[in-house]
């Protein structure tokens, strides 16, 4: 058989302030496990936290809530990857509720959260909320979640187009969040295959809401490499009005092998998008 190039992951992870807000509520983590086992089994973590309620306890519930879900989840061993990622978030949702009635100036916090795993050849995404995962091969954007709001609930039942969803007054209203009840019901998504070059986007709620897709795919396909596209689309989140602290990574599917000087990520996808 042909031999299978080995896949390297490369990731580029960013959180900003915004143009409005006083602090940053985001909370991001990338983790990529040093033993091989580990990384076998479980694969790499990335995890995007956009935390709410005052007094700063917003970024404490999506600290909270990035620490806590790698550590349950690359510490439980017992079940599959997709299971250990779900108990992982479940456990976490229990912990920052138990932390927010055992203080009041806790009281009412909680975060959105996508959690998104890749192991060789597929990947995982978890999420609670409206933070999202998008997935670019060759120069196609495609959304991989949908938010748990009232206005994509209207949506996926037809009374809304994602048009009028992305400009509806109410857009920010979140069905669900972690901390904020007792119990969450955390969305998994199908095993997504992972192939050379593709790109998988995660971001809160303060990109997606001030740059539309078109934006998005039209900034990321035209950046020189990830850390730019992230930068780029930071940049212009702000310059739409950057009302709410924007966070976005990145993360590449890339050959074991070290690409050539000046063989930008730019050839390799227009590669990938006339073939």
């Amino acid at each position: 058989g042909q031999h299978e190039l080995k896949k390297h992951i490369t990731a580029s992870i960013h959180t900003d302030v915004g143009c409005v807000r006083e602090t940053n509520e985001d909370s991001v983590s990338h983790i990529i496990p040093r033993d091989d086992e580990t990384l076998q089994r479980r694969g790499t973590l990335t995890v995007v936290a956009d935390g709410m309620g005052g007094h700063a306890s917003g970024e404490i519930a999506s600290q909270m809530a990035v620490e806590l879900i790698s550590g349950y989840y690359y510490g439980d061993w017992d079940h599959s990857p997709e299971d250990a990622l779900v108990l992982a978030i479940e456990q976490t949702n229990a912990d920052i509720y138990e932390t927010s009635v055992s203080d009041e100036k806790f009281y009412g916090m909680g975060t959105t959260v996508i959690a998104f795993v890749i192991l060789e050849d597929r990947a995982y995404s978890a999420h609670v909320g409206d933070s999202r995962l998008y997935h670019m091969n060759g120069r196609e954007l495609e959304l991989l979640t949908i938010d748990h709001s009232e206005v994509m609930e209207m949506v996926k039942q037809g009374i809304l187009s994602m048009e009028e969803a992305a400009n509806h007054e109410d857009k920010n209203v979140i069905l669900q969040a972690l901390g904020t009840k007792p119990e969450v019901n955390v969305e998994i998504s199908i095993p997504l295959p992972v192939n050379l070059y593709d790109e998988f986007l995660l971001c809160s709620d303060g990109l997606s809401d001030m740059v539309s897709d078109e934006e998005i795919e039209k900034i990321w396909f035209e950046a020189d490499d990830i850390y730019y596209a992230c930068k780029d689309l930071i940049n212009q989140a702000k310059i739409n009005g950057g009302h709410d602290n924007v966070s976005v990574g990145i993360i590449r599917i890339e050959p074991e092998e070290k690409r050539k000087p000046g063989d930008t990520i730019r050839q390799t996808r227009e590669v990938k998008a006339l073939a």
